[in-house]
C-alpha cells in the first residue's frame, strides 16, 4: 500500500511490517511492546528524562490503582474521564468497600500525597514526573500508538507558590518541547483549547498538535495550567513567609506513544520507516559487499569500519549475514536506519567508503580515514534536513479560509470572535473540531467567519486522528 493513496493502511502495514508492537494480545487497545518498538520508545524515554532531569525535575512513581473516593474530589475532573475509566470492584471474591480504578492521568493519586509533602514555602516550588502506563477505555477503532487502551506515558506535576511562577513553568515546559521536538524531527503546533474543549480541571490547556499526511492532526500532548482547582479539594497548602496558608497553584505537562506513531507517520514512506537519528536503535548499518576471492578482506575491513564508527559514539551494526546485499539494503530501508555505509573492494582500493542516507537515498563516497567525523556530521545534517522537509510539509498542509465552504482536508486557519456560540457553529458546519489559538501571536488580522465581528487572533480547525 502507498502511503499517498491511502494512508490509515500504510500506517497500519508500516508498523506491522517493521514489528513495532504485537496487536495479538487478547485485549483489544492493549498491546505488546516488541524488542524494535520498545528501544526506539525506550530512547525517547531516555531524552524526556534528560530533559526534565536538567531543568530540576525529580522522577516519582507512584501506584496504578486510585481509590474512587479520592478520584471523585475534582467534579470536572471526574466528569470528564467517566466514561473512561477502568474501575476494579473485588479484592478475589470480595466486593471493595471504595472501588478502585486504573490511572487515567495521576493527578487524583498523587495530590493526596503533595498534600503531606508540601508544608511551607521552601518546599516550593515541587517539580516531579513520572513515566508510567496509563488506562483509557477508547471506544473508537484503536490503533497502534495512536489511539490504544494502556498508554505509555510521561507526565510531569508541578506545584508553585502563585500564579506567576507556575506560569514560568508552563514557559519552561514550551522550552523543554521545542528541545525535544527537534532531536525527535517533529514539527507541532502549540494551540490553547476552547473551554468546552480543556482538560478536566484545568484552567486552561494548551495542546501539541502535529498534522499527519492526511490532512488530519494528532494530538502528541498538553500542557496544563491548574491555578487552584486541584490544590483546594486536595487540600495542597502552603505556609508563606508570613505565616499565612495558602494554596498553590498547578501545572502538568504530558505526552505518549503517540510520539512514536507520529514519527512512523510523519517520516516514514513506502519503502519503511524513516526514523530521526537521536532515537533510531540503528543509527548507522555497515555493510560489506563481498566479492569473488576477496571475502574475507572484505568482512574485515567492515569490522573495523564498524569499530572505528562505534568508537565515535554512533550506535551502529554490522550486517554480515550470507544473504544478497540487495536482501540486506532493503531490510534496514524498511526498518529506517539512517545511514547505510557500504565497503567492498574497489572502495578498500580507493581509500573510501560509500554512503547511503536513508532519508534522501543520496550516495556518496567519503574518505576511510574521516569516517567518524563525517558519519557525526551526516546523521547532524540528516536530522535537519528531517525537520526542516516535515516543518515544511505542515506549512503546506495548512491553509487560510475566509468562509465554511468548501474546505480541504487540511488543517484550516480562520477568523473567530472568540464566542463559544460562533465556536459551535464552526465545528458544527465544517464536521471539524476546533483545535486552538495560536499561544504565539500570529500577527492575524482578519474577521470571524460566523458573526463578522473583529478576530485579534486566528482560530485552527480540523479534524483529528
Amino acid at each position: 500500500m502507498k502511503k499517498a493513496e491511502d494512508f490509515s493502511e500504510w500506517y497500519n502495514e508500516i508498523v506491522e511490517r517493521t514489528n513495532l508492537t504485537d496487536k495479538r494480545y487478547p485485549v483489544k487497545g492493549m498491546n505488546v511492546w516488541t524488542p524494535y518498538g520498545w528501544k526506539i520508545m525506550r530512547a525517547i524515554d531516555t531524552q524526556i528524562r534528560e530533559e526534565l532531569d536538567g531543568t530540576g525535575h525529580d522522577e516519582v512513581c507512584f501506584p496504578l490503582l486510585i481509590p474512587a473516593d479520592q478520584f471523585s474530589k475534582e467534579k470536572e475532573h471526574i466528569k470528564g474521564f467517566d466514561a473512561e475509566v477502568f474501575w476494579v470492584t473485588h479484592a478475589g471474591l470480595n466486593p471493595l468497600d471504595v472501588k478502585l480504578l486504573l490511572r487515567p492521568t495521576s493527578e487524583t493519586a498523587m495530590y493526596p500525597i503533595f498534600a503531606l509533602w508540601v508544608r511551607s514555602h521552601a518546599d516550593l516550588p515541587l517539580k516531579t514526573y513520572q513515566i508510567v502506563n496509563t488506562f483509557r477505555y477508547e471506544t473508537k477503532q484503536t490503533r497502534a500508538f495512536i489511539r490504544v487502551r494502556e498508554i505509555h506515558f510521561f507526565e510531569s506535576h508541578t506545584c508553585h507558590a502563585d500564579f506567576e511562577d507556575a506560569e514560568r513553568q508552563v514557559r519552561e515546559d514550551y522550552e523543554i518541547l521545542d528541545r525535544l521536538a527537534k532531536r525527535w524531527c517533529v514539527p507541532y503546533r502549540l494551540l490553547r483549547r476552547t473551554d468546552w474543549d480543556k482538560f478536566p480541571g484545568a484552567d486552561y490547556t494548551v495542546g501539541i498538535d502535529t498534522v499527519l499526511p492526511n490532512g488530519r492532526t494528532l494530538q502528541l500532548g498538553s500542557i496544563h495550567q491548574y491555578r487552584e482547582n486541584f490544590s483546594k479539594p486536595y487540600g495542597i497548602e502552603y505556609e508563606d513567609e508570613d505565616g499565612e496558608h495558602r494554596h498553590v497553584h498547578q501545572t502538568t505537562y504530558g505526552m505518549s506513544e503517540r510520539l512514536l506513531g507520529a514519527m512512523v507517520a510523519v517520516h516514514g514512506d513506502d519503502k519503511g520507516l524513516l526514523l530521526p537519528p537521536d532515537v533510531a536503535p540503528v543509527q548507522v548499518v555497515v555493510v560489506p559487499v563481498l566479492a569473488k576471492g576477496a571475502s574475507e578482506e572484505v568482512n574485515r575491513a567492515a569490522a573495523e569500519l564498524q569499530d572505528d564508527v562505534k568508537r565515535a559514539g554512533v550506535r551502529v551494526f554490522l550486517d554480515d549475514r550470507d544473504v544478497r546485499p540487495g536482501a540486506k539494503y532493503y531490510d534496514w530501508e524498511l526498518k529506517g536506519v539512517p545511514l547505510r555505509l557500504e565497503i567492498g573492494r574497489k572502495d578498500m582500493e580507493k581509500g573510501v567508503v560509500t554512503y547511503v542516507r536513508r532519508d534522501t537515498g543520496e550516495k556518496s563516497l567519503k574518505n576511510r580515514a574521516e569516517v567518524a567525523q563525517d558519519v557525526l556530521q551526516t546523521l547532524v545534517d540528516i536530522s535537519t534536513e528531517m525537520l526542516s522537509r516535515a516543518q515544511q510539509r505542515m506549512e503546506d498542509d495548512t491553509v487560510d479560509a475566509e468562509s465554511l465552504d468548501d474546505l480541504p482536508e487540511k488543517l484550516i486557519r480562520l477568523g473567530w470572535c472568540g464566542d463559544e456560540e460562533c465556536g459551535h457553529v464552526i465545528e458544527d458546519r465544517t464536521d471539524r473540531n476546533i483545535i486552538g489559538i495560536p499561544v504565539e501571536d500570529e500577527g492575524f488580522d482578519g474577521t470571524c467567519v460566523v458573526c463578522g465581528k473583529k478576530a485579534s487572533s486566528p482560530v485552527y480547525i480540523a479534524r483529528a486522528m
